[in-house]
């Protein structure tokens, strides 16, 4: 064994070692120059030590000791000392002790770095991303993927015992339309045809409960070429879990004990089982949100009957024609300028609703541009139903499309909830949405489109609407949604042939392209398919919450930018002509043509 073999990691040092020789290895962290001692702060991934160079030690030691700059990379040898009483670091964990430096190797040097690396420091996250490498060293990022490492280790545990197994899906598959973009590989023994890469493994997942697997997980890789945001990339991981023979609140139960578990181990939280469960509809009718935040009670309410025989044409007209005025209380804004106003009304437009109208309570009376055309009788009962009070402030969104005014209206009651300070930031809020639509009219496509993806099985009672009423159709899914954001979701999956093309029909396929597109999984289910059911949650999404992080960016290893591009290898890149060649691409006619109005 080699003598400069690490024994002990800086972190993990404590009074209980004192007198012990230990070999460390690690970066210089911080290096000071003390009236002839000489300290440096070494840091491994477990945490910081103080190791002290005396003169006394050795003249060639302590010279070579004096080069050292931050981020060089080392090996010391020395005693472990307990620090007098009032040397003591509180805020370190190896603050009791420090190490007094026998020898010293230097492995590399290092150049004054471009950013901090540090916890807290203020640096530009493109700078952060273009040196990943120095930014991931920060005690703060390696804390964040030690976490990331034990959520995947506790479901993996979990689900093990459970009697899961982990199988791996295809990365190059076919293009099928689930949703999003497909990002594309060119084939070079196929030319002209290309690979997918996948946006989640739910074909081959499906395909694994016929082939008898029962209980199947992936910790998945997947890809969507679509805008992002920051909790979005296109590339990311998820838990994805299928099994047969089962049922919705089989599925359900489940989840909440492998979440309840994640959460008792890495948090120490118990959480109240079991979740609160709600409707699609009851959602978007409280809280504007299929994904509402229910850490606070500030609700929706539909006043549509309440108006409808005003003197205000914009309410009535709507209302009569099947639309929807919803309304808000905010308690306190009463006093609010028309300025104020007006920006209400320019985040209620980024969600498509065409204007907001208002009653301000005070000074004893109702203060508005549209109060004129309701009678005191019609303000008294709209008043009393919204819970108001003198100094609150009613809004209203009136709209033809009952979900644009809910959605516009739900924008706001987030806004809102922020500047009032009501929602409180130390409580983990569970809540099932469930009953989704199963399709949506795409206005745009002139068709219905999967609200989920196309083999969420419809409720059975209802499939026999997807004839002539598909839009009544509902879904047998689910959304696990915590403070307001998607964890993850999933469905009771189409079984049978007869009710999958059934929904391809309604979605707008011919049977030729139902055959062309997803003909080997219609052929499957021919040959003895189970109920099965499944769900996938978002990896990223979770370690951020349980990170307590603002962005997925500071949970992922090597992130892309909001422009998916990687600042650190600065792909994606050109390629040479011959790699083009062997693909039978030809880029020359994308040089030609015209730059798109909206890149």
């Amino acid at each position: 064994m080699s003598t400069w073999m690490r024994t002990h990691y800086c972190g993990e040092l404590s009074s209980n070692d004192g007198g012990k020789t230990v070999c460390l290895n690690g970066w210089v962290s911080r290096h000071r120059n003390l009236g002839g001692l000489l300290f440096i702060d070494l840091r491994d991934r477990t945490g910081l030590v103080q190791v002290v160079f005396n003169p006394d030690s050795g003249e060639e030691l302590f010279k070579t000791a004096e080069t050292l700059r931050n981020e060089f990379v080392i090996m010391v040898k020395g005693r472990v000392e307990k620090r007098p009483e009032d040397m003591v670091n509180l805020d370190l964990s190896t603050g009791e002790i420090e190490v007094y430096a026998e020898e010293l190797l230097i492995f590399n040097q290092a150049k004054t770095p471009p950013i901090y690396v540090e916890d807290q420091a203020k640096v530009e996250e493109a700078l952060r991303l273009r040196y990943r490498y120095l930014d991931l060293r920060r005690p703060e990022m390696q804390k964040n993927l030690q976490l990331r490492h034990r959520v995947t280790k506790l479901i993996r545990d979990f689900l093990d015992e459970k009697g899961f197994w982990e199988i791996e899906t295809p990365m190059l598959t076919r293009s099928t339309p689930e949703g999003a973009r497909d990002f594309l590989v060119p084939s070079r023994v196929n030319p002209g045809k290309f690979y997918a890469l996948p946006q989640s493994p739910q074909l081959f997942k499906q395909l694994l409960m016929v082939s008898g697997m029962e209980k199947y997980f992936q910790i998945a890789r997947c890809f969507r070429d679509e805008d992002l945001r920051a909790d979005r990339q296109p590339e990311f991981t998820q838990i994805d879990i299928e099994l047969s023979f089962t049922d919705r609140d089989t599925i359900l139960n489940l989840m909440e004990e492998m979440i309840a578990f994640l959460f008792q181990e890495l948090k120490g939280i118990t959480l109240p089982r079991p979740f609160p469960r709600m409707d699609y509809e009851e959602a978007m009718e409280r809280y504007g949100s299929d994904k509402p935040d229910t850490r606070f009670k500030l609700e929706l309410v539909n006043i549509s009957c309440l108006v409808a025989d005003s003197e205000f044409a914009v309410f009535r007209n709507i209302v009569a024609k099947g639309g929807r005025v919803v309304a808000l209380n905010l308690p306190g804004c009463g006093d609010y300028s028309r300025k104020q106003l007006d920006e209400l009304t320019k985040i209620a437009a980024k969600y498509g609703a065409k204007g907001l109208a208002y009653f301000a309570l005070t000074e004893g009376k109702v203060k508005s541009a549209i109060a004129k055309f309701f009678t005191q009788g019609q303000l008294d009962t709209v008043i009393q139903k919204m819970g108001a009070q003198e100094g609150d402030l009613i809004i209203m969104i009136a709209d033809q499309d009952p979900k644009l005014a809910h959605t516009a209206m739900g924008a706001l009651r987030l806004e809102f909830g922020q500047r009032l300070n009501l929602i409180p930031d130390d409580i983990f809020k569970f809540l099932w949405v469930v009953n989704f639509p199963l399709l949506e009219y795409d206005n745009k496509e002139e068709r219905f489109v999967a609200v989920h993806h196309p083999f969420t099985s419809p409720l059975a009672e209802e499939v026999d609407l997807l004839d002539d009423e598909p839009e009544k159709v509902r879904a047998a899914s689910y959304d696990l949604v915590l403070n307001g954001i998607e964890l993850g979701g999933g469905s009771i999956r189409i079984h049978q042939r007869s009710v999958q093309e059934k929904v391809f029909g309604a979605l707008g396929f011919s049977p030729e392209q139902s055959k062309e597109k997803f003909g080997f999984l219609l052929e499957a289910f021919e040959y003895g398919t189970p109920p099965h059911g499944g769900i996938a949650f978002g990896l990223d999404r979770l370690v951020m919450i349980l990170a307590g992080a603002s962005s997925l960016r500071e949970v992922i290893a090597f992130p892309k930018t909001t422009s998916a591009t990687c600042l650190l290898t600065e792909a994606p890149s050109e390629v040479d002509a011959k790699q083009l060649r062997d693909l039978h691409i030809n880029t020359s006619i994308l040089k030609k043509a015209p730059k798109p109005l909206h890149e």
